[in-house]
């Protein structure tokens, strides 16, 4: 009686070690696909062995394969040798169990222990070893890619032959049904991206207003120079025959630094002024100098152009505002850096503006 005790307490002890290396498998490959770059890279920067070895494996899409595969060897493997030895070794003991309790028949008690063992195993297995171990391995991500980083380093050495007979016929297979093979990638769509900061903000990480200012920088690229511009009827501008009297009071009196400068109408413009330009000449000479003589060019996009492409140009024109221009050529408006600025930020105070400057040069 002793030594059936002993036998039996032996089995399952058998049974819940691998059932515990069906969750360190779980819990790996889990945390493999969830973990992000940036999670790791700063304690690979301080020299952390397993975050450094782990970071190599997210980068590498093919390593990436190679890990989820093996962790999927491991929790199949698993669950098939614990069926099979729960079957030999704990079915057969509760045989006797069921033959004296229930008088069933040898055949029938053997199949009685089998279906009752095969539901328990399942329910544990199930359990124990899939549900609470993703719960924890997607609730404490980094921690647990981490933890289970060394024996998964072991597991790919062991399985490397089946990884390769495996991932080859996988691939093989795929390529047959025309299928293109593409390695593992936390990549998010910006909808995706948006998603993930919604649910952010409803979980109290986000304040209101840094959820605002991601989802425009999300959808940034979705406006255009039309939708950012300052409208025609608002650009600050002179005409290129103003006297210097008058050019004098409206550079004092405008709150900006550069106006535009047009022959006759805003449709011809020559180009824009910086009143640093007429301060130093004035300065110098103490006149003001014929507009013509400060000129400087002004980039020029149509309404469409998307506000990336828009920030990419005037980085290369080496500007700060750019004409927006429509159909036949017509002005219709002005479009800056500080404006995209606004658009992700709100609008910024300015000492020299009005707090409802209606205008924008």
């Amino acid at each position: 009686m002793l030594v059936w005790e002993e036998q039996r307490s032996m089995a399952w002890l058998v049974i819940l070690l691998l059932i515990a290396v069906n969750a360190l498998y779980v819990v790996a490959e889990f945390s493999a696909v969830s973990l992000r770059v940036t999670q790791l890279q700063p304690l690979a920067q301080h020299g952390d062995r397993r975050a450094q070895g782990l970071l190599k494996v997210l980068q590498d899409g093919a390593a990436l394969d190679r890990y989820v595969a093996a962790c999927q060897i491991g929790i199949t493997l698993s669950s098939l040798i614990v069926g099979a030895y729960g079957q030999a070794t704990v079915a057969l003991q509760l045989v006797p169990v069921f033959e004296r309790l229930g008088g069933l028949q040898r055949v029938a008690a053997h199949s009685a222990a089998a279906i009752t063992v095969l539901v328990l195993l399942t329910v544990l297995q199930v359990l124990f070893g899939e549900l609470i171990p993703k719960a924890i391995a997607l609730q404490f991500t980094l921690k647990s890619g981490l933890l289970t980083y060394p024996p998964m380093r072991l597991s790919l050495k062991l399985y490397a032959g089946f990884l390769k007979v495996l991932n080859g016929s996988g691939l093989l297979l795929l390529r047959l049904f025309g299928v293109k093979p593409g390695g593992h990638r936390h990549v998010h769509s910006p909808e995706e991206l948006d998603l993930l900061i919604a649910e952010s903000h409803e979980a109290g990480v986000l304040a209101p207003e840094q959820q605002r200012r991601l989802h425009t920088a999300l959808t940034l690229g979705e406006r255009t120079a039309g939708d950012l511009m300052v409208p025609r009827k608002r650009i600050a501008a002179l005409d290129v025959s103003t006297s210097p009297d008058e050019v004098l009071r409206r550079t004092i009196s405008s709150p900006y630094t550069r106006l535009l400068v047009h022959q006759g109408t805003l449709d011809k413009v020559l180009g824009m002024v910086h009143t640093k330009d007429l301060a130093s000449h004035y300065a110098l000479h103490g006149t003001l100098p014929p507009l013509r003589e400060v000129l400087r060019p002004l980039p020029t996009v149509r309404r469409g152009v998307k506000a990336d492409q828009l920030i990419t140009l005037l980085r290369e024109q080496r500007a700060t505002q750019a004409l927006v221009l429509g159909r036949g050529g017509k002005v219709e408006g002005l479009v800056s850096l500080e404006d995209v600025l606004e658009e992700l930020l709100g609008r910024m105070g300015d000492e020299f503006k009005p707090a409802m400057e209606p205008t924008h040069a």
